[in-house]
């Protein structure tokens, strides 16, 4: 398991130490940082004293291979790694214990080239962690499950991306990736392109949603929105018809207007099922009833939000990621180049 880290961040050594707890007769994980000074060092040396049945190894190395940090550091872990299966996962991602053998089962199958996992999201925070949860909950993962359901398999996600030697390999190794923003997507994009699947996995783990205020929940939503771009223009431009509370609203407008008519009934006969369709999403995703409830008033914040944002993103092409400034380039690969900071 290759964990790329940068800097402290919440629940940093709960995160990493689910995947020393992995109940895999043998793996090995392998944190990476450029730094000896970089903060998550010390988290690191404090999983090797709590887990020293667990073999971790920590990599401290500076070089740089490409304009995407991320990349790079994962370059010089995957040099280190003995075994002949490799599993990717953000530093921010939390797992149960027996995730290591489910999400590699499928890689018995020569067919795959990637597995993938979908997460849902934990808000580390107050008002801002839970509007950025529903963005996870309420959005981002029920797209990607109807487009899965519509047999749809053109993704790839930070949360978990696992593949043999033999494809990575064949892909050209993590070096493919040292120039790409969506490093991720295509991670999974280049074995599609020699004929292997991408399987979404069975298993879900869990991301922290850490961002306290406005400004950096905005940066990062835009962020993915700009990335969405950049890869597929289309499906970009379309994403305006899942921004529910919106569409809603104006549904029961024009039934309040046109009260009386077919039209009318029609308009306002579709604002309620879309209403409760809605009410049933924000279910899947809460956490319990109280969660619920404390956060239903949300649901109308986080539509609306989302679709400020997806104007937002239509325009401009610079991203920062980690500290870094980015610029996304449309077409065939979407490229970046790091202008400053410190980002992985």
């Amino acid at each position: 398991m290759l964990k790329p880290l940068c800097g402290a961040e919440p629940h940093l050594y709960e995160n990493l130490a689910t995947f020393c707890e992995q109940r895999h007769p043998r793996h090995e994980v392998l944190f990476g940082v450029a730094s000896a000074a970089d903060p998550a060092v010390a988290v690191v040396e404090r999983l090797r004293a709590d887990y020293p049945e667990c073999d971790i190894t920590l990599v401290i190395d500076a070089r740089v291979h490409g304009k995407n940090l991320k990349v790079s550091n994962l370059i010089n872990l995957a040099e280190r790694a003995r075994y002949g299966r490799i599993v990717i996962a953000d530093s921010d991602i939390a797992v149960q214990r027996d995730y290591l053998e489910r999400v590699t089962a499928p890689l018995a199958d020569a067919s795959v080239g990637v597995v993938t996992c979908l997460y849902h999201a934990r808000s580390v925070g107050g008002f801002w962690t839970r509007i950025g949860a529903q963005f996870v909950d309420a959005w981002f993962a029920p797209s990607v499950r109807i487009a899965h359901l519509g047999r749809s398999s053109h993704f790839g996600f930070g949360a978990t991306l696992a593949l043999t030697r033999d494809t990575l390999d064949r892909i050209g190794g993590l070096v493919a990736l040292k120039d790409e923003l969506a490093d991720d997507f295509w991670l999974a994009e280049l074995p599609r392109r020699l004929g292997r699947r991408t399987v979404l996995s069975e298993v879900e783990v869990a991301t922290d949603v850490i961002e306290p205020s406005f400004g950096p929940l905005w940066h990062r939503e835009t962020r993915w929105l700009r990335t969405i771009r950049s890869l597929t223009p289309a499906g970009f431009t379309f994403l305006f018809i899942t921004f529910t509370a919106p569409w809603l609203a104006i549904g029961a407008a024009l039934a309040l207007r046109l009260d009386g008519t077919f039209a009318g009934t029609l308009a306002g006969g579709a604002a309620v099922v879309g209403t409760f369709g809605r009410l049933v999403l924000h279910a899947r995703g809460a956490d319990g009833w109280r969660a619920f409830w404390r956060d239903l008033p949300l649901v109308a914040v986080r539509d609306t939000l989302l679709a400020l944002e997806w104007l937002a993103a239509a325009f401009g092409t610079h991203v920062v990621w980690r500290g870094a400034r980015m610029t996304v380039v449309g077409g065939e690969r979407a490229t970046a180049a790091v202008e400053g900071g410190d980002g992985r």
